[in-house]
Protein backbone atom coordinates (compact mmCIF):
# COMPACT_ATOMS: atom_id res chain seq x y z
CA UNK A 1 0.00 0.00 0.00
CA UNK A 2 1.29 3.34 -0.74
CA UNK A 3 1.54 6.32 1.21
CA UNK A 4 -1.90 7.98 -0.91
CA UNK A 5 -3.70 5.05 0.06
CA UNK A 6 -3.39 4.97 2.99
CA UNK A 7 -4.72 8.49 4.04
CA UNK A 8 -7.99 7.45 2.05
CA UNK A 9 -9.53 9.10 -1.18
CA UNK A 10 -9.81 12.87 -1.35
CA UNK A 11 -12.98 13.72 -0.20
CA UNK A 12 -14.78 17.01 0.71
CA UNK A 13 -15.64 17.17 4.44
CA UNK A 14 -19.02 16.57 5.70
CA UNK A 15 -19.29 20.01 7.89
CA UNK A 16 -19.36 23.49 6.90
CA UNK A 17 -16.18 25.49 7.07
CA UNK A 18 -15.55 27.62 9.71
CA UNK A 19 -17.10 31.34 9.62
CA UNK A 20 -16.42 34.10 12.01
CA UNK A 21 -19.12 34.26 14.68
CA UNK A 22 -21.29 37.04 14.04
CA UNK A 23 -20.79 40.69 15.80
CA UNK A 24 -22.62 40.55 19.39
CA UNK A 25 -23.54 44.47 18.84
CA UNK A 26 -25.01 45.84 15.45
CA UNK A 27 -22.83 48.37 13.64
CA UNK A 28 -22.98 51.79 15.09
CA UNK A 29 -24.47 54.58 12.36
CA UNK A 30 -22.16 57.40 12.38
CA UNK A 31 -22.26 59.83 14.81
CA UNK A 32 -23.41 63.39 13.71
CA UNK A 33 -20.66 65.87 13.68
CA UNK A 34 -21.31 68.99 15.91
CA UNK A 35 -22.95 72.12 13.98
CA UNK A 36 -21.05 74.48 12.85
CA UNK A 37 -22.18 77.93 12.60
CA UNK A 38 -23.17 79.79 9.18
CA UNK A 39 -20.37 82.24 8.12
CA UNK A 40 -22.75 84.77 8.15
CA UNK A 41 -23.08 85.13 11.29
CA UNK A 42 -19.61 85.12 12.81
CA UNK A 43 -18.28 88.52 13.88
CA UNK A 44 -15.67 89.57 11.65
CA UNK A 45 -12.18 89.58 12.81
CA UNK A 46 -10.43 92.79 13.68
CA UNK A 47 -7.36 93.46 11.17
CA UNK A 48 -4.00 92.39 12.71
CA UNK A 49 -1.57 95.27 13.46
CA UNK A 50 1.67 94.86 11.10
CA UNK A 51 4.10 97.97 11.17
CA UNK A 52 7.21 97.20 8.39
CA UNK A 53 9.69 99.15 7.44
CA UNK A 54 10.70 100.90 9.92
CA UNK A 55 11.92 101.86 13.37
CA UNK A 56 9.71 99.98 16.05
CA UNK A 57 10.07 99.20 19.96
CA UNK A 58 7.49 97.21 22.39
CA UNK A 59 7.52 98.21 26.04
CA UNK A 60 5.57 96.24 28.43
CA UNK A 61 4.76 96.96 31.84
CA UNK A 62 2.61 95.44 34.85
CA UNK A 63 -1.03 97.54 34.62
CA UNK A 64 -0.53 99.52 37.11
CA UNK A 65 -0.57 103.37 38.85
CA UNK A 66 2.57 103.54 38.20
CA UNK A 67 2.93 102.67 34.40
CA UNK A 68 1.84 105.60 32.30
CA UNK A 69 4.90 107.38 34.01
CA UNK A 70 7.40 104.59 33.51
CA UNK A 71 5.83 104.51 29.61
CA UNK A 72 6.60 107.98 29.29
CA UNK A 73 10.12 108.32 30.27
CA UNK A 74 10.79 105.16 28.21
CA UNK A 75 8.82 105.50 25.23
CA UNK A 76 10.71 109.10 25.25
CA UNK A 77 14.12 107.63 25.11
CA UNK A 78 13.31 105.15 22.83
CA UNK A 79 11.82 108.10 20.29
CA UNK A 80 15.21 110.24 21.30
CA UNK A 81 17.20 107.86 19.90
CA UNK A 82 15.91 107.68 16.87
CA UNK A 83 16.97 111.09 16.12
CA UNK A 84 14.21 113.48 16.53
CA UNK A 85 15.58 116.64 17.62
CA UNK A 86 12.56 118.64 17.15
CA UNK A 87 9.78 116.53 18.70
CA UNK A 88 8.32 117.91 21.56
CA UNK A 89 8.99 116.07 24.66
CA UNK A 90 6.13 117.25 26.75
CA UNK A 91 3.30 116.27 24.22
CA UNK A 92 4.95 112.97 23.74
CA UNK A 93 5.43 112.12 27.35
CA UNK A 94 1.68 113.77 27.76
CA UNK A 95 0.03 111.89 24.81
CA UNK A 96 1.84 108.02 26.07
CA UNK A 97 0.50 108.84 29.88
CA UNK A 98 -3.26 109.35 28.76
CA UNK A 99 -3.38 106.22 26.63
CA UNK A 100 -1.60 104.24 29.23
CA UNK A 101 -3.86 105.08 31.90
CA UNK A 102 -6.93 104.76 29.98
CA UNK A 103 -5.65 100.98 29.13
CA UNK A 104 -4.55 100.86 32.97
CA UNK A 105 -8.40 101.61 34.01
CA UNK A 106 -10.19 98.62 32.00
CA UNK A 107 -8.16 96.02 35.17
CA UNK A 108 -6.10 94.10 32.89
CA UNK A 109 -2.34 92.74 34.31
CA UNK A 110 -0.45 93.90 32.09
CA UNK A 111 0.06 97.14 29.40
CA UNK A 112 2.17 96.80 25.91
CA UNK A 113 3.00 100.19 24.45
CA UNK A 114 4.28 100.19 20.67
CA UNK A 115 5.91 102.52 18.69
CA UNK A 116 6.93 103.09 15.31
CA UNK A 117 8.28 105.83 12.82
CA UNK A 118 7.64 107.35 9.41
CA UNK A 119 8.16 110.01 7.42
CA UNK A 120 8.59 112.21 10.73
CA UNK A 121 5.55 110.96 12.47
CA UNK A 122 5.73 108.72 15.50
CA UNK A 123 3.14 106.71 16.29
CA UNK A 124 1.80 105.33 19.87
CA UNK A 125 -0.17 102.63 20.20
CA UNK A 126 -1.35 101.23 24.02
CA UNK A 127 -2.71 97.58 23.84
CA UNK A 128 -4.49 96.24 26.91
CA UNK A 129 -4.38 92.34 27.03
CA UNK A 130 -7.96 92.60 29.33
CA UNK A 131 -10.67 90.80 27.29
CA UNK A 132 -14.23 92.13 27.00
CA UNK A 133 -13.28 95.74 28.23
CA UNK A 134 -15.62 98.45 29.09
CA UNK A 135 -17.24 101.30 27.72
CA UNK A 136 -14.49 103.57 25.93
CA UNK A 137 -13.64 106.86 28.38
CA UNK A 138 -13.90 109.82 25.98
CA UNK A 139 -9.89 110.63 25.86
CA UNK A 140 -10.25 112.22 22.06
CA UNK A 141 -10.65 116.02 23.55
CA UNK A 142 -7.26 115.87 25.96
CA UNK A 143 -5.21 114.10 23.16
CA UNK A 144 -6.67 116.47 20.32
CA UNK A 145 -5.63 119.62 23.09
CA UNK A 146 -1.95 118.45 22.36
CA UNK A 147 -0.36 120.19 19.75
CA UNK A 148 1.60 117.63 18.07
CA UNK A 149 -1.07 114.99 17.87
CA UNK A 150 -2.10 114.74 14.08
CA UNK A 151 -4.34 111.95 14.64
CA UNK A 152 -5.96 109.49 17.63
CA UNK A 153 -8.53 106.76 17.84
CA UNK A 154 -9.72 103.90 19.96
CA UNK A 155 -10.62 100.52 19.50
CA UNK A 156 -12.34 97.48 21.78
CA UNK A 157 -12.54 94.37 20.70
CA UNK A 158 -12.82 90.73 22.89
CA UNK A 159 -8.87 90.62 23.34
CA UNK A 160 -8.76 94.06 24.71
CA UNK A 161 -8.75 97.66 24.00
CA UNK A 162 -6.15 99.33 21.90
CA UNK A 163 -6.10 103.20 21.98
CA UNK A 164 -3.18 104.98 19.40
CA UNK A 165 -1.63 108.14 18.60
CA UNK A 166 0.00 110.30 15.84
CA UNK A 167 2.36 112.60 16.66
CA UNK A 168 4.14 115.16 14.24
CA UNK A 169 7.97 114.75 15.30
CA UNK A 170 8.69 117.78 13.37
CA UNK A 171 6.05 120.51 14.29
CA UNK A 172 5.08 123.57 12.28
CA UNK A 173 5.72 126.54 13.88
CA UNK A 174 3.74 129.11 14.97
CA UNK A 175 3.95 132.46 13.56
CA UNK A 176 5.63 131.99 10.00
CA UNK A 177 8.55 130.25 8.95
CA UNK A 178 12.51 129.88 11.03
CA UNK A 179 15.11 132.28 9.58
Amino acid sequence: MTISEAQGPMVPPSYPPRSPPPQKKPVEAPRPQPATKPKAELMPRRPRLQIRNRQTAVLTFRADQWAAAKAGRQALATVRGWGYPALDADDLAAAVNLLVNTVVKDGGKRVSVHLADQEQKVLVLVLGHMPDPGPTENILGSLGALRTVDSWGTDAAEDGRRVWALLDAEPRRLGGTAA
